[in-house]
């Protein structure tokens, strides 16, 4: 179709309106600093949707939609959370636990089992629904688990849970 024939109104009404964050079908699993965190960020977007309403007319149009967009999102994701308990026992992974573990060259690594909103692997924060995740839930010190990566399967065996990292 020619662009002669694209109403430009409707145009930029369809690019104003950002692409919905997609809420995961998962439960919605949240560990208390998880839950601040949400919180926190819930204010965050309140604040600057305020900031951006003050500027009525002059405001970003497509700024204003991306707040909305991420308003809308992350209220949802404080309003299904399910906050777990703090971890106090380590005889098993759980959410919240701080695991030790040694892949098949004996190479060791600590993560904490977190809410998918928390995951951030760069500090070792890892999702409780990921393949890793799924892999160490449950798991008990000495057992071997296997974890499915699309690398590759790899069996990695837990040294130490914690409540705290080591």
């Amino acid at each position: 179709m020619s662009r002669a024939f694209v109403n430009e109104d409707q145009a930029a009404t369809q690019a104003a309106q950002p692409v919905e964050r997609r809420v995961s079908d998962l439960p919605n699993y949240v560990t208390e600093s998880g839950l601040a965190s949400l919180h926190a960020r819930v204010a965050e977007l309140k604040a600057l949707h305020a900031e951006q309403t003050a500027l009525g007319e002059r405001g970003d149009r497509q700024s204003m939609a991306d707040l909305e967009r991420d308003l809308r999102y992350f209220q949802a994701r404080v309003a299904t959370a399910r906050q777990v308990p703090p971890v106090t026992a380590t005889d098993k992974v759980q959410i919240g636990s701080w695991i030790t573990f040694a892949d098949e060259h004996d190479v060791r690594s600590q993560v904490c089992l977190v809410g998918e909103d928390q995951a951030d692997a760069g500090v070792g924060l890892v999702n409780w629904a990921s393949p890793l995740g799924r892999a160490l839930l449950g798991a008990q010190v000495g057992d071997e688990v296997l974890w499915q990566r699309p690398a590759g399967d790899m069996r990695i065996e837990i040294v130490a849970i914690s409540a705290l990292p080591t």
